[in-house]
């Protein structure tokens, strides 16, 4: 299977960073996601309830990310990564967390990650 669903830039918004000024509120992140997941039976029936909802993934990950205050972009990472698991038939994530403006010569920082059901 070579199936991927794919959600690029999707911003999420959460309290995040190990300095003091980054405690204080929200700062906007930029998730990009591949899902690996067979897409067959959703092309064969053209029904959502077959197919993987990326809609329903990016709500939740902007949902969880809000509520979350992690110090390390890491963190937000695998959290994101094992829930997609977790809560979606996905049965691989690739996942790119960027922090824009976190330094001021580079246009964002972060880190990319894989996960898989047997490593999550």
């Amino acid at each position: 299977m070579t199936d991927t669903v794919f959600i690029e830039g999707l911003r999420v918004d959460a309290v995040i960073g190990v300095h003091p000024h980054e405690r204080h509120a929200p700062q906007p992140l930029r998730l990009d996601i591949r899902l690996r997941f067979d897409n067959r039976a959703a092309a064969a029936s053209d029904a959502l309830a077959d197919a993987l909802d990326y809609e329903a993934v990016a709500r939740r990950l902007c949902d969880y990310a809000a509520g979350t205050g992690f110090a390390l972009v890491e963190t937000l990472a695998e959290r994101c990564a094992a829930l997609v698991l977790e809560e979606f038939a996905a049965d691989r994530v690739w996942l790119k967390l960027s922090k824009p403006g976190a330094l001021a010569n580079a246009a964002a920082v972060g880190v990319e990650i894989e996960r898989g059901r047997a490593t999550a």
